[in-house]
């Protein structure tokens, strides 16, 4: 009996059980020199970078660059560009089905010659995530069906068949599906602390900029003029001047990216939380914390649903020829590790190494951070409904092309009035960024939002049909068929001069130019901040 006996569990702790971590006061109340960052009493992040002890060494030699073999590269994700890559103008075959578990399906395949080898070149987009593979030929048995093809990549598919793509343009819709997560813009928060500031008030309070802080903004990029300001914006105001006059904006390997500095966004008189400033950096992802004197910094002194990681640089030497930066990284508990690794000790000299290297740890911050479960979730909600609606896009168009459904099929599908994918994939974004703002966290489906393409043609005659385009009766059995896609953009620019139909040579040069410049605009848009990128989702607004 004895040896089937077991020990139980240890009851789960609440917060009275842990040993609180000393506050912040505790600390000051102590001998300095104080550490850059402490934990929050309770815990909930982790700090990197503790040991800013500097040797003579470190005061009077150049930090070298990393070598080739050890650099750290900037986080990307590499699957979202293998169909562009690999698929997209070369020849291949597209599917899409429906799983019980794993919902809408889209399969693309193709054949590879790699060496003197024969591959088969897999891509299996499911809600959850894109699968992709390369399975040499002579591996196989015998040649598999395209289920047996799909279950290569993912053991878990269980359908009967796919339905093959017959849509010509569908490859267009697929890699904006897939490069949707790809952004080249970020948006970071700059927040100025002075010596004794321990409160989030007093951290948004600042307003005047001294000169080791308007160093550090040298360094990190160019000091710009919002005011018709062209590039990357980052949710700043360029027209009226709402979110002041200027900003600092860098453009790192192609990259735009943009600061929202809290000394630079509008200070109102008599708002001790200052929600001007923190409507921008309490919806930035990643912040950086600019020490000029040496009082720690706790994560949890600025509350915020969205901000998940923040670099701390504290300054030594400012404004001299021996300028030092000391800096600790701290993330929530739930975000990942992310390079490059800080130096021990962790204290940089002003250099364009440095500079390098902020840069790279700040935009794999933001990556890291939408693996942290609140931006996982809301990332897992945006592709599912992408998906869905890509698949009923490739579903329709290509029942459309065999001549199976008319436009009472689009109809009941929901695809007809809906713009097809493109506007569809800028409805689901634009309802995550507002979803955000309402709540923090909830996401509204695409299809709850209404178009004005029904009611845009409420002035014509009873011929026309809500949701149908008005089209030349033509002999044969083929009705006129176009995705909704293309019809979303004549209602767009009907406004703009567009010719019209009886006119076919104007009016097909100008529609092939229309759907070029369509799918063009739509490569390489996000989200994110969406994440993200998830990084523009909380532009509008912050709810404390």
């Amino acid at each position: 009996m004895d040896e089937q006996r077991c020990t139980f569990p240890p009851p789960l702790k609440t917060e009275e059980d842990y040993i609180p971590y000393p506050s912040v006061h505790e600390v000051l109340g102590r001998k300095s020199p104080f550490p850059l960052i402490l934990l929050p009493q309770f815990g909930g992040y982790w700090i990197e970078g503790t040991n800013h002890e500097m040797s003579d060494t470190v005061e009077t030699e150049q930090p070298q660059p990393q070598s080739p073999n050890t650099r750290t590269k900037l986080e990307c994700n590499t699957t979202a560009t293998i169909f562009r890559k690999h698929f997209l103008g070369k020849e291949h075959f597209n599917y899409y089905s429906v799983d019980s578990a794993l919902g809408h399906l889209v399969f693309s395949l193709k054949y590879d010659v790699i060496g003197d080898q024969e591959h088969l070149r897999l891509m299996l987009r499911t809600k959850l995530k894109t699968y992709h593979d390369v399975i040499p030929i002579s591996c196989l048995t015998e040649f598999p069906n395209v289920v047996q093809m799909a279950k290569l990549v993912c053991e878990e598919v269980n359908v009967d068949r796919f339905f093959p793509v017959l849509y010509p343009k569908a490859s267009r819709l697929i890699v904006t599906f897939d490069e949707h997560v790809i952004s080249n813009n970020f948006k970071f928060g700059v927040i100025y602390q002075k010596f004794g500031q321990t409160s989030e008030e007093e951290l948004f309070g600042n307003s005047e900029e001294s000169p080791a802080f308007v160093e550090f903004l040298e360094f990190l990029g160019e000091k710009i003029e919002l005011h018709n300001f062209k590039g990357f914006r980052g949710g700043l105001d360029v027209t009226h001047g709402q979110t002041g006059a200027e900003s600092v904006y860098c453009n790192y390997r192609n990259k735009e990216v943009m600061f929202h500095v809290s000394t630079k966004l509008p200070y109102t008189d008599g708002d001790t939380q200052q929600l001007q400033r923190k409507r921008h950096i309490g919806n930035d992802i990643v912040a950086i914390l600019f020490q000029e004197e040496n009082t720690p910094f706790v994560p949890d002194m600025i509350a915020s649903n969205f901000l998940h990681a923040y670099i701390v640089v504290q300054v030594v030497n400012p404004c001299s020829d021996n300028v030092l930066y000391k800096v600790s990284v701290t993330a929530r508990d739930d975000v990942p590790f992310f390079g490059p690794a800080l130096p021990n000790p962790a204290v940089f000299k002003k250099s364009p190494e440095f500079h390098e290297f902020l840069f790279m740890k700040l935009i794999n911050a933001e990556y890291a951070c939408c693996k942290a479960e609140k931006f996982s979730k809301l990332e897992e909600r945006t592709r599912s409904a992408l998906l869905e609606t890509l698949y009923e896009e490739l579903h329709v168009n290509s029942q459309a092309m065999m001549g199976v459904g008319g436009d009472d099929d689009k109809l009941e599908n929901g695809s007809a009035g809906g713009g097809g994918f493109f506007e569809s994939f800028k409805r689901v974004i634009r309802s995550r960024s507002q979803s955000m703002d309402a709540t923090g966290l909830t996401f509204k489906k695409p299809h709850t939002f209404s178009t004005s393409f029904n009611s845009s043609f409420n002035h014509e005659p009873s011929l026309i049909v809500p949701g149908k385009s008005p089209t030349r009766k033509k002999s044969g059995p083929f009705s006129s068929r176009r995705s909704s896609a293309i019809e979303k953009s004549l209602e767009s620019l009907s406004s703009a001069g567009t010719p019209h139909k009886r006119d076919s040579f104007t009016y097909n040069t100008w529609l092939e130019d229309n759907i070029s410049s369509t799918c063009t605009s739509s490569h390489g848009s996000t989200p994110g901040e969406t994440a993200g990128r998830l990084g523009e989702a909380g532009e509008k607004s912050f709810n404390t």
